[in-house]
């Protein structure tokens, strides 16, 4: 019998290792490929992606055989319970984004989640099944496919049933995040019955079968309808009505996802394309490159107390933007042309002072509108033919709100939390949040995702994404700058520690070893405050195409261990 209390030390010693292993700047392996190519969080689902691409799939047929793969190999955030976005291009540079994010219920109020006296509640936007949006994966798996795939539907999803159908050996990232994640699963016995062993966590190797999820699998690839109208659908409604749920039939009936066109903008003679609301996470990219526009950030040297000073200011302004404008647009007046004109970027780069940092509490939002014209985890796919998929998708706190749909196998989102509850008040993430993003039946909350594709002279040079609520903009902006601005290749790019400001909290947020001892003392010279203690940020997943060959070259976070699959 295995030792499992040594065991245990030992995944846990590890596990600290793999958090902070991005931070030693050491990158993930660089996998290369004459056609396609997938990089996500996940081996397994990677390679369900590859497998896919040599059957002749595009990468559209990939996205969804890979996103499927991941509800079920990644369960702390690959989901059928939640939503994203998916940002296509075609090699004939038609580009467009699928828009699944979740939506509040009908019965939905803004109020929903503050008490008597007008407090919010804990948990209350976080936990169980009043947390839940109404899911959008399924239904917007299902639209890309319709508008964009070549194989059949039942084929694409098949790898994905058996998957969970035969189940797999757990390995050691999925075992981190069950740790993370056990006290939450063992509230809701559903949760806990297939995640946990005994109350407990797996151990690694330990199989991981979910025989519900295979068969609801089985009812989708007949019909994605079914976790609308169907039986899928059945099951959800009575979860719902048995423990305080507020979604409805009419919620699921009513579910459709939205074409949308991507943001455009350009950064040292790249154009780039990004995600337009209800996500943020485009526009304050957009916000952010254009105020860096006009600064040497390569001259500065990486990781420099200039360069973060510098990248810091930069957040800290572009998120008190975010804060209070961004929202659904369906629901409120954005003034994104203003958010994202290089004019307004440049005024807002003019109020940094190099030698002190600008404390919070004095960055206002600015005044876009002078300016106006009349967010998981992510994975990116390029085919032989050069269209490009990269997708975020999410059921935003690890394991979502908790909750199991019996007889499912689906974990349901808690993505309600990404509304503002109250004004002035921190949702999960930190993040403090205007009136515009207030909740509202029907609406859409506000994400951080920014799926993003960066090309030169028309033709992609590389395509990336990342989870990690609102540190995801960051993330992509740092892999971007390093790109570009450092002569990174992609792997390194994303293996370079990190580091996140969001406004509010006052606070950097960074990684091991990233900063050094001096850096850091110089950064608090000039007035910064550091985090506590640190933390991994993001889990990036990235493909470049070379220049010269068209070679692909792709690349996964090392900070969760995936391996891009290729062929």
């Amino acid at each position: 019998m295995r030792d499992r209390k040594r065991d245990s030390r030992l995944a846990v010693a590890i596990s600290l290792s793999i958090a902070l292993a991005g931070s030693t700047a050491h990158a993930g392996p660089l996998v290369g490929a004459r056609h396609g190519i997938v990089a996500s969080t996940n081996p397994l689902a990677s390679r369900v992606g590859a497998d896919v691409l040599a059957r002749g799939g595009n990468a559209v047929d990939a996205a969804v055989a890979v996103a499927f793969a991941l509800a079920v190999t990644w369960p702390a955030a690959g989901n059928l319970g939640g939503g994203g976005f998916m940002l296509i291009r075609r090699s004939d540079g038609r580009a467009e984004v699928i828009d699944y994010r979740e939506r509040a219920p009908l019965a939905a109020a803004r109020d929903m989640y503050l008490d008597s006296r007008g407090n919010v509640v804990p948990e209350a936007s976080t936990v169980g099944l009043r947390a839940a949006g109404v899911p959008g994966t399924v239904a917007g798996l299902a639209l890309a496919h319709r508008r964009h795939g070549a194989l059949p539907w039942r084929d694409l999803v098949e790898p994905a049933r058996r998957l969970a159908q035969d189940g797999f050996a757990l390995d050691l990232a999925n075992v981190v995040m069950l740790r993370r994640g056990a006290a939450l699963l063992a509230r809701f016995p559903e949760s806990a019955r297939l995640f946990l062993r005994d109350g407990k966590p797996p151990m690694v190797g330990d199989p991981l079968i979910q025989a519900d999820l295979a068969q609801t699998l089985a009812r989708i690839s007949r019909d994605p309808r079914d976790f609308y109208t169907g039986e899928t659908s059945r099951l959800l409604l009575e979860e719902m009505a048995a423990n305080g749920g507020i979604i409805t039939a009419k919620d699921l009936a009513g579910y459709e996802p939205t074409i949308r066109k991507p943001l455009e903008g350009q950064y040292r003679g790249f154009t780039i394309l990004t995600m337009p609301p209800p996500s943020s996470g485009g526009a304050i990219l957009l916000e952010m490159l254009h105020m860096l526009e006009k600064r040497p950030i390569g001259a500065l040297g990486h990781n420099s107390a200039d360069e973060i000073h510098l990248l810091v200011e930069v957040m800290r302004r572009a998120f008190a933007d975010k804060a209070a404008y961004m929202g659904d647009t369906d629901f409120v007046k954005v003034p994104i042309n203003g958010l994202i004109n290089p004019q307004y970027a440049d005024s807002l780069a003019q109020t940094i002072d190099m030698a002190r940092a600008t404390p919070s509490a004095q960055v206002k939002a600015g005044l876009p509108s002078r300016f106006e014209a009349p967010e998981t985890t992510h994975f990116t796919i390029i085919d032989k033919d050069g269209n490009v998929v990269t997708n975020t998708y999410t059921l935003n706190g690890l394991y979502g709100c908790g909750a199991t749909v019996k007889g499912t196998g689906v974990l349901l989102n808690n993505e309600m939390d990404d509304f503002t509850s109250k004004p002035g008040a921190p949702n999960m993430f930190g993040l403090v949040q205007g009136e515009a993003n207030a909740i509202a039946p029907g609406k859409r909350p506000l994400s951080a995702m920014a799926p993003t594709i960066v090309l030169k002279d028309g033709k992609v040079r590389f395509a990336l994404g990342s989870p990690g609520g609102p540190t995801i903009i960051n993330t992509v902006l740092q892999v971007i700058i390093n790109v570009i601005d450092f002569d990174m290749d992609i792997s390194q790019a994303i293996a370079q520690p990190r580091f996140h400001h969001q406004w509010l909290p006052d606070a950097i947020l960074w990684e091991p070893f990233g900063v050094s001892k001096e850096t850091r003392a110089e950064l608090e010279r000039r007035g910064h405050r550091f985090a506590d203690k640190p933390m991994a940020i993001g889990d990036a997943q990235a493909i470049a195409v070379d220049p010269r060959d068209g070679t692909r070259q792709a690349a996964s976070d090392p900070r969760q261990g995936g391996i891009p699959v290729g062929n």
